[in-house]
Protein backbone atom coordinates (compact mmCIF):
# COMPACT_ATOMS: atom_id res chain seq x y z
CA UNK A 1 0.00 0.00 0.00
CA UNK A 2 2.89 2.36 0.89
CA UNK A 3 4.65 1.36 -2.36
CA UNK A 4 1.29 2.19 -4.28
CA UNK A 5 1.06 5.22 -2.89
CA UNK A 6 4.58 6.52 -3.46
CA UNK A 7 4.30 5.97 -7.29
CA UNK A 8 1.14 7.65 -7.53
CA UNK A 9 0.95 10.17 -9.55
CA UNK A 10 1.30 13.46 -7.82
CA UNK A 11 -2.41 15.60 -6.61
CA UNK A 12 -2.81 18.67 -8.73
CA UNK A 13 -5.21 21.16 -7.14
CA UNK A 14 -8.14 22.87 -8.38
CA UNK A 15 -7.14 26.23 -9.96
CA UNK A 16 -7.40 29.23 -7.43
CA UNK A 17 -10.13 30.69 -9.17
CA UNK A 18 -12.09 27.44 -8.46
CA UNK A 19 -14.73 27.37 -5.51
CA UNK A 20 -16.56 24.24 -5.05
CA UNK A 21 -19.25 25.54 -3.49
CA UNK A 22 -20.34 27.89 -6.22
CA UNK A 23 -19.18 24.52 -8.80
CA UNK A 24 -21.17 21.90 -7.06
CA UNK A 25 -24.72 24.18 -7.14
CA UNK A 26 -24.48 24.90 -10.72
CA UNK A 27 -24.51 20.95 -11.24
CA UNK A 28 -26.85 20.24 -9.01
CA UNK A 29 -28.97 23.26 -10.15
CA UNK A 30 -28.55 21.94 -14.19
CA UNK A 31 -29.46 18.35 -13.19
CA UNK A 32 -32.69 19.75 -11.41
CA UNK A 33 -33.73 21.57 -14.55
CA UNK A 34 -32.97 18.42 -16.51
CA UNK A 35 -35.03 16.35 -14.25
CA UNK A 36 -37.72 18.69 -15.39
CA UNK A 37 -37.42 17.64 -18.81
CA UNK A 38 -36.22 14.15 -17.85
CA UNK A 39 -38.38 12.49 -16.90
CA UNK A 40 -40.83 15.67 -15.53
CA UNK A 41 -42.35 16.81 -18.49
CA UNK A 42 -42.17 13.63 -20.20
CA UNK A 43 -44.50 12.11 -17.98
CA UNK A 44 -46.45 15.19 -17.24
CA UNK A 45 -47.60 15.22 -21.56
CA UNK A 46 -47.68 11.60 -21.51
CA UNK A 47 -49.87 11.72 -18.53
CA UNK A 48 -52.27 14.50 -19.16
CA UNK A 49 -52.54 13.38 -23.19
CA UNK A 50 -55.29 10.76 -24.35
CA UNK A 51 -53.33 7.14 -24.03
CA UNK A 52 -53.07 7.19 -27.50
CA UNK A 53 -50.72 9.69 -27.59
CA UNK A 54 -48.40 8.98 -24.48
CA UNK A 55 -45.83 7.32 -26.36
CA UNK A 56 -45.65 9.67 -29.05
CA UNK A 57 -45.63 12.64 -26.52
CA UNK A 58 -42.99 11.40 -24.27
CA UNK A 59 -40.79 10.29 -27.02
CA UNK A 60 -40.56 13.69 -28.45
CA UNK A 61 -39.49 14.88 -25.21
CA UNK A 62 -36.36 12.58 -24.83
CA UNK A 63 -35.06 12.83 -28.58
CA UNK A 64 -35.43 16.49 -28.18
CA UNK A 65 -32.99 16.98 -25.02
CA UNK A 66 -30.46 14.45 -27.03
CA UNK A 67 -30.49 16.20 -29.70
CA UNK A 68 -30.16 19.62 -28.37
CA UNK A 69 -27.45 18.75 -26.12
CA UNK A 70 -25.44 17.52 -29.74
CA UNK A 71 -26.48 20.84 -31.26
CA UNK A 72 -25.46 23.01 -28.14
CA UNK A 73 -22.25 21.65 -27.96
CA UNK A 74 -21.27 22.13 -31.62
CA UNK A 75 -22.06 25.47 -32.29
CA UNK A 76 -25.38 27.10 -30.45
CA UNK A 77 -23.59 27.52 -27.45
CA UNK A 78 -21.32 29.68 -29.57
CA UNK A 79 -24.00 31.58 -30.74
CA UNK A 80 -26.08 31.94 -27.44
CA UNK A 81 -22.99 32.68 -25.01
CA UNK A 82 -19.80 33.31 -27.16
CA UNK A 83 -17.57 35.72 -29.01
CA UNK A 84 -20.15 38.39 -30.79
CA UNK A 85 -20.81 37.27 -33.79
CA UNK A 86 -24.11 39.53 -35.71
CA UNK A 87 -22.99 42.43 -34.23
CA UNK A 88 -24.53 42.34 -30.73
CA UNK A 89 -27.25 39.93 -31.65
CA UNK A 90 -25.77 36.35 -31.69
CA UNK A 91 -22.82 34.91 -31.05
CA UNK A 92 -20.24 33.14 -33.37
CA UNK A 93 -21.72 29.16 -33.96
CA UNK A 94 -18.37 27.70 -32.23
CA UNK A 95 -17.80 24.50 -30.79
CA UNK A 96 -17.14 23.73 -26.74
CA UNK A 97 -15.55 20.37 -26.83
CA UNK A 98 -12.08 20.67 -26.37
CA UNK A 99 -10.19 19.99 -23.29
CA UNK A 100 -8.80 23.81 -23.77
CA UNK A 101 -12.71 25.19 -23.46
CA UNK A 102 -14.13 23.05 -21.34
CA UNK A 103 -11.38 22.92 -18.37
CA UNK A 104 -10.68 26.91 -18.56
CA UNK A 105 -13.03 29.39 -16.30
CA UNK A 106 -16.31 30.26 -17.43
CA UNK A 107 -16.66 33.86 -18.96
CA UNK A 108 -19.41 35.24 -20.83
CA UNK A 109 -17.27 37.51 -23.23
CA UNK A 110 -19.20 40.69 -22.96
CA UNK A 111 -20.51 40.69 -18.91
CA UNK A 112 -16.24 40.97 -18.46
CA UNK A 113 -16.30 43.33 -16.25
CA UNK A 114 -19.75 44.05 -15.68
CA UNK A 115 -19.79 40.96 -12.73
CA UNK A 116 -17.85 39.25 -10.61
CA UNK A 117 -15.72 36.20 -12.15
CA UNK A 118 -17.78 33.13 -12.49
CA UNK A 119 -16.00 30.29 -10.06
CA UNK A 120 -16.50 27.74 -11.95
CA UNK A 121 -15.43 25.89 -15.60
CA UNK A 122 -16.47 26.13 -18.97
CA UNK A 123 -18.03 22.69 -18.58
CA UNK A 124 -20.46 23.97 -15.72
CA UNK A 125 -21.37 26.62 -17.75
CA UNK A 126 -22.17 24.60 -21.07
CA UNK A 127 -23.95 21.98 -19.88
CA UNK A 128 -25.79 24.53 -17.19
CA UNK A 129 -27.54 26.53 -20.06
CA UNK A 130 -27.94 23.48 -21.77
CA UNK A 131 -30.90 22.58 -20.22
CA UNK A 132 -32.61 25.14 -20.48
CA UNK A 133 -32.55 25.45 -23.89
CA UNK A 134 -33.54 21.98 -24.53
CA UNK A 135 -36.47 22.10 -22.02
CA UNK A 136 -37.48 25.53 -24.19
CA UNK A 137 -37.66 23.60 -27.25
CA UNK A 138 -39.51 20.69 -25.64
CA UNK A 139 -42.17 23.48 -23.85
CA UNK A 140 -42.51 24.57 -27.91
CA UNK A 141 -43.53 20.82 -28.51
CA UNK A 142 -46.58 20.85 -26.09
CA UNK A 143 -47.88 23.06 -28.51
CA UNK A 144 -47.83 20.92 -31.00
CA UNK A 145 -48.39 17.01 -29.22
CA UNK A 146 -51.14 14.78 -30.95
CA UNK A 147 -50.60 16.00 -34.60
CA UNK A 148 -47.49 16.73 -35.55
CA UNK A 149 -45.15 13.99 -37.68
CA UNK A 150 -42.35 12.72 -35.43
CA UNK A 151 -39.69 13.66 -38.83
CA UNK A 152 -41.06 17.06 -38.69
CA UNK A 153 -39.79 17.44 -35.16
CA UNK A 154 -37.01 15.87 -35.76
CA UNK A 155 -36.14 18.69 -38.16
CA UNK A 156 -37.67 21.35 -36.24
CA UNK A 157 -35.49 20.74 -32.70
CA UNK A 158 -32.01 21.79 -34.20
CA UNK A 159 -33.21 24.11 -36.75
CA UNK A 160 -35.03 25.58 -34.16
CA UNK A 161 -32.09 25.48 -31.49
CA UNK A 162 -29.72 26.89 -34.16
CA UNK A 163 -31.66 29.79 -35.25
CA UNK A 164 -34.05 30.92 -32.92
CA UNK A 165 -33.07 30.08 -29.63
CA UNK A 166 -29.27 32.14 -29.59
CA UNK A 167 -30.87 35.29 -30.51
CA UNK A 168 -32.87 35.90 -27.53
CA UNK A 169 -30.65 34.46 -25.48
CA UNK A 170 -27.74 36.35 -26.93
CA UNK A 171 -29.41 39.61 -26.62
CA UNK A 172 -30.93 39.65 -22.98
CA UNK A 173 -28.25 36.87 -21.37
CA UNK A 174 -25.15 36.99 -23.29
CA UNK A 175 -24.11 40.39 -22.97
CA UNK A 176 -25.93 41.61 -26.11
CA UNK A 177 -27.93 44.67 -27.31
CA UNK A 178 -31.04 43.63 -24.80
CA UNK A 179 -29.22 43.28 -21.45
CA UNK A 180 -27.13 46.52 -22.89
CA UNK A 181 -29.58 48.57 -23.25
CA UNK A 182 -30.66 47.02 -19.42
CA UNK A 183 -33.33 44.75 -20.11
CA UNK A 184 -33.05 41.64 -17.38
CA UNK A 185 -34.66 38.63 -17.64
CA UNK A 186 -33.71 36.50 -14.53
CA UNK A 187 -34.17 32.87 -15.33
CA UNK A 188 -35.80 32.96 -18.58
CA UNK A 189 -39.21 34.40 -18.58
CA UNK A 190 -38.82 36.14 -22.38
CA UNK A 191 -35.65 33.81 -23.43
CA UNK A 192 -37.54 30.68 -22.70
CA UNK A 193 -41.39 30.47 -22.17
CA UNK A 194 -42.48 33.47 -24.47
CA UNK A 195 -39.78 32.28 -26.99
CA UNK A 196 -41.67 28.85 -26.44
CA UNK A 197 -44.95 30.11 -26.73
CA UNK A 198 -44.49 32.56 -29.44
CA UNK A 199 -43.03 29.72 -30.87
CA UNK A 200 -45.08 26.95 -30.27
CA UNK A 201 -48.50 29.01 -31.42
CA UNK A 202 -47.00 29.86 -34.86
CA UNK A 203 -45.95 26.17 -35.27
CA UNK A 204 -49.27 25.28 -34.35
CA UNK A 205 -50.92 27.54 -36.45
CA UNK A 206 -49.18 26.16 -39.86
CA UNK A 207 -49.30 22.66 -38.67
CA UNK A 208 -53.16 22.54 -38.37
CA UNK A 209 -54.98 21.21 -35.69
CA UNK A 210 -55.57 17.71 -34.19
CA UNK A 211 -58.79 15.38 -35.06
CA UNK A 212 -61.93 16.61 -34.16
CA UNK A 213 -62.77 14.41 -32.00
CA UNK A 214 -59.10 14.21 -29.94
CA UNK A 215 -59.60 17.93 -29.61
CA UNK A 216 -63.47 17.50 -28.49
CA UNK A 217 -62.57 14.58 -25.98
CA UNK A 218 -58.97 15.11 -24.77
CA UNK A 219 -59.50 12.61 -22.00
CA UNK A 220 -56.00 12.66 -19.81
CA UNK A 221 -54.86 9.41 -19.62
CA UNK A 222 -53.31 9.12 -16.13
CA UNK A 223 -53.26 11.93 -14.06
CA UNK A 224 -51.79 10.76 -11.43
CA UNK A 225 -48.82 10.84 -13.82
CA UNK A 226 -49.33 14.42 -14.70
CA UNK A 227 -48.97 15.13 -10.92
CA UNK A 228 -45.91 13.34 -10.73
CA UNK A 229 -44.55 15.16 -13.80
CA UNK A 230 -45.89 18.47 -12.63
CA UNK A 231 -44.21 18.15 -8.58
CA UNK A 232 -40.85 16.93 -10.42
CA UNK A 233 -41.42 20.91 -12.48
CA UNK A 234 -41.71 22.54 -9.05
CA UNK A 235 -39.02 20.87 -7.37
CA UNK A 236 -36.70 21.12 -10.40
CA UNK A 237 -37.71 25.04 -10.56
CA UNK A 238 -35.76 25.55 -7.63
CA UNK A 239 -32.82 25.04 -10.15
CA UNK A 240 -34.09 26.24 -12.91
CA UNK A 241 -34.01 30.07 -10.77
CA UNK A 242 -31.75 29.30 -8.01
CA UNK A 243 -28.98 28.37 -10.32
CA UNK A 244 -29.34 31.50 -12.49
CA UNK A 245 -27.30 33.88 -10.17
CA UNK A 246 -24.32 31.73 -10.88
CA UNK A 247 -22.88 32.24 -7.72
CA UNK A 248 -24.37 29.90 -4.29
CA UNK A 249 -25.47 33.18 -2.63
CA UNK A 250 -28.02 35.17 -0.64
CA UNK A 251 -29.76 35.93 -3.74
CA UNK A 252 -30.13 32.54 -5.08
CA UNK A 253 -31.44 31.43 -1.71
CA UNK A 254 -34.07 34.32 -1.92
CA UNK A 255 -35.18 33.51 -6.03
CA UNK A 256 -35.70 29.61 -4.41
CA UNK A 257 -38.01 31.20 -1.67
CA UNK A 258 -39.29 33.40 -4.19
CA UNK A 259 -40.08 30.70 -6.82
CA UNK A 260 -41.98 28.99 -4.39
CA UNK A 261 -43.96 31.24 -2.79
CA UNK A 262 -45.54 32.30 -5.72
CA UNK A 263 -45.95 29.32 -7.43
CA UNK A 264 -48.24 28.44 -4.38
CA UNK A 265 -50.36 31.61 -4.84
CA UNK A 266 -51.30 31.01 -8.76
CA UNK A 267 -52.21 27.32 -7.83
CA UNK A 268 -54.45 28.48 -5.06
CA UNK A 269 -55.79 31.47 -6.69
CA UNK A 270 -56.31 28.97 -9.87
CA UNK A 271 -58.14 26.70 -8.22
CA UNK A 272 -60.25 28.84 -6.46
CA UNK A 273 -61.53 30.48 -9.84
CA UNK A 274 -62.18 26.96 -11.24
CA UNK A 275 -63.94 26.18 -7.63
CA UNK A 276 -65.80 29.44 -8.74
CA UNK A 277 -66.66 29.57 -12.27
CA UNK A 278 -66.92 25.25 -12.45
CA UNK A 279 -68.11 24.67 -9.23
CA UNK A 280 -65.10 21.80 -8.59
CA UNK A 281 -61.63 21.92 -7.80
CA UNK A 282 -59.83 20.08 -10.75
CA UNK A 283 -56.29 18.59 -10.93
CA UNK A 284 -56.08 20.03 -14.57
CA UNK A 285 -56.43 23.46 -13.51
CA UNK A 286 -54.03 23.25 -10.21
CA UNK A 287 -51.06 21.72 -12.82
CA UNK A 288 -51.66 24.96 -14.97
CA UNK A 289 -51.92 27.35 -11.89
CA UNK A 290 -48.90 25.93 -10.83
CA UNK A 291 -46.96 26.04 -14.35
CA UNK A 292 -48.34 29.74 -14.47
CA UNK A 293 -47.07 30.44 -11.27
CA UNK A 294 -43.73 28.93 -11.62
CA UNK A 295 -43.30 30.24 -15.20
CA UNK A 296 -44.17 34.38 -13.93
CA UNK A 297 -41.92 34.20 -11.32
CA UNK A 298 -39.00 33.04 -13.38
CA UNK A 299 -37.90 36.64 -14.91
CA UNK A 300 -38.53 38.11 -11.54
CA UNK A 301 -37.06 35.16 -8.80
CA UNK A 302 -34.24 37.71 -7.64
CA UNK A 303 -35.13 40.65 -8.62
CA UNK A 304 -38.42 41.32 -6.26
CA UNK A 305 -39.05 40.58 -2.61
CA UNK A 306 -41.52 38.31 -1.03
CA UNK A 307 -44.53 40.58 -1.17
CA UNK A 308 -44.38 41.26 -4.65
CA UNK A 309 -43.95 37.23 -5.24
CA UNK A 310 -47.05 36.53 -3.55
CA UNK A 311 -49.08 39.68 -5.51
CA UNK A 312 -47.60 37.95 -8.65
CA UNK A 313 -48.56 34.91 -7.50
CA UNK A 314 -51.88 35.36 -7.32
CA UNK A 315 -51.56 37.54 -10.89
CA UNK A 316 -50.21 34.12 -12.50
CA UNK A 317 -53.14 32.21 -11.20
CA UNK A 318 -55.85 35.07 -12.39
CA UNK A 319 -54.45 36.46 -16.24
CA UNK A 320 -53.51 33.20 -17.85
CA UNK A 321 -57.60 31.60 -16.20
CA UNK A 322 -58.92 34.49 -17.93
CA UNK A 323 -57.16 33.87 -21.01
CA UNK A 324 -56.81 30.19 -21.12
CA UNK A 325 -61.29 30.08 -20.55
CA UNK A 326 -62.23 33.26 -22.70
CA UNK A 327 -59.83 33.39 -25.37
CA UNK A 328 -60.75 30.55 -27.37
CA UNK A 329 -64.12 32.82 -28.00
CA UNK A 330 -61.75 34.68 -30.30
CA UNK A 331 -61.71 33.38 -34.01
CA UNK A 332 -57.92 33.40 -33.80
CA UNK A 333 -57.53 31.47 -30.85
CA UNK A 334 -60.46 28.86 -32.31
CA UNK A 335 -58.57 28.30 -35.34
CA UNK A 336 -55.05 27.29 -33.86
CA UNK A 337 -55.17 24.19 -31.59
CA UNK A 338 -52.58 24.70 -28.88
CA UNK A 339 -52.53 21.21 -27.43
CA UNK A 340 -51.26 22.34 -24.18
CA UNK A 341 -52.44 26.06 -23.92
CA UNK A 342 -48.48 26.92 -23.59
CA UNK A 343 -49.67 30.15 -25.06
CA UNK A 344 -51.56 30.93 -22.02
CA UNK A 345 -49.43 28.96 -19.47
CA UNK A 346 -46.05 30.01 -20.61
CA UNK A 347 -46.87 32.95 -22.60
CA UNK A 348 -48.87 35.37 -21.08
CA UNK A 349 -47.24 34.06 -17.67
CA UNK A 350 -43.91 34.65 -19.34
CA UNK A 351 -44.83 38.06 -20.45
CA UNK A 352 -46.53 39.07 -17.24
CA UNK A 353 -43.19 38.23 -15.07
CA UNK A 354 -41.12 39.87 -17.23
CA UNK A 355 -43.20 43.19 -17.05
CA UNK A 356 -43.74 42.37 -13.26
CA UNK A 357 -40.11 42.68 -13.13
CA UNK A 358 -39.68 46.26 -14.64
CA UNK A 359 -42.46 47.67 -12.11
CA UNK A 360 -41.54 45.94 -8.69
CA UNK A 361 -37.60 44.82 -8.95
CA UNK A 362 -36.61 46.25 -5.50
CA UNK A 363 -33.02 47.43 -5.96
CA UNK A 364 -32.27 46.08 -2.30
CA UNK A 365 -32.11 42.57 -3.84
CA UNK A 366 -28.65 42.10 -5.10
CA UNK A 367 -27.92 39.75 -7.34
CA UNK A 368 -24.32 39.97 -6.42
CA UNK A 369 -21.63 41.58 -4.30
CA UNK A 370 -18.47 43.29 -5.04
CA UNK A 371 -15.28 42.43 -4.90
CA UNK A 372 -15.02 40.64 -1.62
CA UNK A 373 -18.22 41.06 -0.72
CA UNK A 374 -18.06 44.44 -0.61
CA UNK A 375 -21.44 46.13 -1.73
CA UNK A 376 -19.27 48.61 -3.81
CA UNK A 377 -20.18 47.61 -7.74
CA UNK A 378 -22.94 45.41 -6.24
CA UNK A 379 -25.41 44.10 -8.88
CA UNK A 380 -29.52 45.56 -8.46
CA UNK A 381 -32.31 46.29 -10.64
CA UNK A 382 -34.44 48.92 -9.80
CA UNK A 383 -38.26 48.95 -10.85
CA UNK A 384 -40.93 51.53 -11.80
CA UNK A 385 -42.59 51.11 -8.48
CA UNK A 386 -38.84 52.42 -7.03
CA UNK A 387 -38.15 55.22 -9.04
CA UNK A 388 -37.19 54.25 -12.34
CA UNK A 389 -39.86 53.72 -15.11
CA UNK A 390 -37.55 53.16 -17.86
CA UNK A 391 -36.73 49.66 -16.39
CA UNK A 392 -40.70 49.00 -17.27
CA UNK A 393 -40.35 50.89 -20.74
CA UNK A 394 -37.04 48.38 -21.46
CA UNK A 395 -38.83 45.45 -20.45
CA UNK A 396 -42.04 46.11 -22.43
CA UNK A 397 -39.26 46.41 -25.78
CA UNK A 398 -37.36 42.92 -24.97
CA UNK A 399 -40.92 41.70 -24.94
CA UNK A 400 -42.06 42.89 -28.05
CA UNK A 401 -38.58 41.74 -29.98
CA UNK A 402 -38.72 38.37 -28.45
CA UNK A 403 -42.04 37.69 -29.75
CA UNK A 404 -41.52 39.67 -33.42
CA UNK A 405 -38.18 37.44 -34.29
CA UNK A 406 -39.54 34.23 -32.64
CA UNK A 407 -42.90 34.09 -34.38
CA UNK A 408 -41.55 35.34 -38.28
CA UNK A 409 -38.28 32.74 -37.44
CA UNK A 410 -40.46 30.01 -36.77
CA UNK A 411 -42.68 30.89 -39.28
CA UNK A 412 -39.92 30.59 -42.10
CA UNK A 413 -38.57 27.23 -40.30
CA UNK A 414 -41.99 25.40 -40.49
CA UNK A 415 -42.37 26.57 -43.77
CA UNK A 416 -39.15 25.28 -44.91
CA UNK A 417 -39.89 21.99 -43.49
CA UNK A 418 -42.78 20.90 -45.06
CA UNK A 419 -41.14 21.43 -48.09
CA UNK A 420 -39.15 18.61 -47.48
CA UNK A 421 -41.20 16.76 -45.03
CA UNK A 422 -45.18 16.71 -44.44
CA UNK A 423 -45.80 18.45 -41.19
CA UNK A 424 -48.50 16.65 -39.90
CA UNK A 425 -49.14 12.88 -39.89
CA UNK A 426 -51.40 11.27 -42.03
CA UNK A 427 -55.19 11.45 -40.62
CA UNK A 428 -54.86 7.15 -40.40
CA UNK A 429 -52.22 7.14 -38.05
CA UNK A 430 -54.03 10.27 -35.89
CA UNK A 431 -56.63 7.54 -35.41
CA UNK A 432 -54.67 4.91 -33.77
CA UNK A 433 -51.64 7.16 -32.85
CA UNK A 434 -48.54 5.35 -30.86
CA UNK A 435 -49.64 1.79 -32.10
CA UNK A 436 -49.43 2.99 -36.10
CA UNK A 437 -46.65 5.94 -35.40
CA UNK A 438 -43.97 3.76 -33.29
CA UNK A 439 -45.34 0.22 -32.88
CA UNK A 440 -45.90 0.71 -29.11
CA UNK A 441 -48.39 1.31 -26.78
CA UNK A 442 -47.84 3.14 -22.98
CA UNK A 443 -50.18 0.17 -21.31
CA UNK A 444 -50.57 -3.10 -23.02
CA UNK A 445 -54.05 -3.56 -22.85
CA UNK A 446 -53.66 -6.79 -24.80
CA UNK A 447 -55.75 -9.52 -22.73
CA UNK A 448 -53.84 -12.74 -21.47
CA UNK A 449 -55.03 -16.08 -22.88
CA UNK A 450 -58.60 -16.82 -22.18
CA UNK A 451 -59.21 -13.85 -20.72
CA UNK A 452 -62.48 -11.44 -21.41
CA UNK A 453 -61.64 -8.58 -23.97
CA UNK A 454 -60.77 -5.37 -22.01
CA UNK A 455 -63.10 -2.24 -22.48
CA UNK A 456 -60.98 0.57 -24.86
CA UNK A 457 -58.19 -2.52 -26.38
CA UNK A 458 -57.73 -1.88 -29.85
CA UNK A 459 -59.22 -4.76 -32.34
CA UNK A 460 -57.06 -7.45 -33.57
CA UNK A 461 -57.30 -6.32 -36.97
CA UNK A 462 -55.85 -2.76 -36.12
CA UNK A 463 -53.01 -4.25 -34.01
CA UNK A 464 -52.10 -7.03 -36.72
CA UNK A 465 -51.79 -4.06 -39.25
CA UNK A 466 -49.24 -1.86 -36.49
CA UNK A 467 -47.07 -5.02 -36.19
Amino acid sequence: MHMFLAQAAPFTADPSWLNSGDNAWQLVSATLVGLMSIPGLAILYAGIMKRKWAVNSALMVVYAFAMTLVVWTLFAYGMSFGKPGLGTVVGQPLPVLSAASLEGQAQIPLLNGLMPAFRFPMSTLVYFQFVFAAITVIILGGALLGRISFKAWAILVPAWIALVYPVGAFSLWGGGWLAQAGAVDYSGGYVIHVAAAVSGFTAAAIVGPRLLRDRQHNTPSNLIMAVAGGGLLWLGWSGFNGGDPYFANMDAAAAVLNTHLCTAAALLTWVLWDSLRFKRPSVAGAINGMVAGLVAITPAAGFINGYSALVLGVLAGTLPWLTINWAPRLALFRRVDDTLGVFHTHGVAGALGGLFTGLMADPRMLEYMGPKGTAAGASSVTGAFYGNPHQLFIQFAALLFIIGYDSVATFVIVKLIGLVVPLRAPDTHLETGDLRIHGEQSIDLEPYPGAPHLPGALPAPVLAEAS
